[in-house]
């Protein structure tokens, strides 16, 4: 049947039927403002949460464990100074003459230092530490 058959025999029914489309039509018009409103406020807010959000960077992992390494500065030095003092110690005694380590040159001097390790004056007070108790051991044994 033809639109205008339609209206001049049945005008009630395609008054109802314009009006029915004109519903659905407002009904889609308003499904797409409201979609076209959300995506609008939504888009914005997906943006700053997750587009521009700082990429998580773990933390490094904690360094190997240490190798094993030489004697520490003073380890060196109680070391170093408790063996010139018993070797002086003994020389002074075999010589005969009377104990005075402080005198000496390795108690002035502090040998055998190595910068790397640490301070010099950490090193020099362990060294004449150490050296006057090996000159006593070394001067009273013989």
């Amino acid at each position: 049947m033809s639109a205008v058959f339609q209206q001049l025999c049945f005008p009630a029914r395609v008054e109802d039927n314009n009006a029915a489309r004109g519903m659905e039509n407002l009904m889609k018009n308003t499904l797409m403002k409201r979609s076209i409103l959300m995506l609008a406020v939504t888009s914005p807010l997906l943006f700053v949460a997750l587009g521009c959000s700082h990429p998580y960077y773990p933390p490094p992992p904690p360094p190997p464990p240490p190798m094993a390494q030489g004697p520490t500065l003073v380890q060196l030095a109680d070391r170093n100074g408790f063996q010139t003092g018993r070797s002086d110690g003994a020389m002074d005694a075999q010589r005969g003459m009377p104990p005075r380590p402080q005198h000496t040159r390795a108690f002035h001097d502090t040998p055998g230092y190595d910068p790397q390790l640490g301070p010099f004056p950490v090193y020099r007070d362990a060294f004449r530490n150490a050296y006057l108790r090996g000159y006593q051991r070394g001067y009273n044994r013989n």
